[in-house]
């Protein structure tokens, strides 16, 4: 009978299976949550009262004073809202998924829709009290649509909010702040399927 080497590997440890040594059992416990979430919680974007007049993919600027610049404030829906009992109309504008805020204003008898010079799908702005940010400010704003034709139609329905304000209860005076929306953390975002996704990839605005 031969002597064991010298240099011979140590003894293999017995084989276990998924990290489970042997003696040890398979857990089958049922734990109950100590918690149950029964309510579903409200989420409310103060536009729930509103009805949509009209809403248009487009890619909204803004115009910096200190540096004489326009900066873009994203790219998303557009809509004008029009509140069911004063009958106001404002236009609400928030970025695709994060939900930030970009414009939110009445639509005021003095404001003026300028073409943008060079584009014919593009409008300028001033706003003498946007709300977007959380605290009422004076902007100069910028909005570019995939076409010409979108920028009409924007027009359209942008002037036509203005002469519903004119016969609003009260009417809407140019310094008088739209209601807040909700902030985007506050806002549940539908989930986009692919094929969404993949349409708006494909309508996307040229910057």
């Amino acid at each position: 009978m031969s002597e064991p080497t010298k240099d011979a590997p140590p003894a293999a440890e017995p084989a276990t299976t998924s990290g489970v040594t042997e003696g040890d059992e398979e857990s089958t416990a049922h734990y109950e949550p100590v918690v149950r979430l029964t309510e579903t919680v409200e989420t409310k974007t103060n536009e729930e009262d509103e009805d949509v007049l009209f809403k248009i993919r487009a890619k909204l600027f803004r115009f910096a004073k200190d540096t004489s610049e326009w900066k873009e404030r994203g790219t998303g829906d557009v809509r004008i809202l029009q509140h069911r009992e004063s009958k106001k109309v404002r236009l609400v504008m928030r970025r695709d998924k994060t939900l930030k805020i970009c414009a939110n204003h009445y639509l005021t008898p003095d404001m003026k829709l300028s073409p943008n010079i060079g584009s014919d799908r593009s409008w300028v702005w001033a706003v003498a009290a946007d709300i977007s940010d959380g605290e009422t400010s004076a902007e100069t704003l910028a909005i570019r649509f995939a076409n010409a034709e979108n920028a009409q139609a924007f027009k359209d329905k942008f002037e036509e909010g203005q002469k519903l304000n004119e016969s609003a209860a009260g009417g809407v005076k140019a310094e008088e702040a739209a209601e807040a929306p909700a902030k985007e953390e506050e806002v549940k975002g539908n989930p986009k399927t692919e094929k969404e996704e993949a349409k708006e990839e494909k309508e996307a605005i040229v910057a």
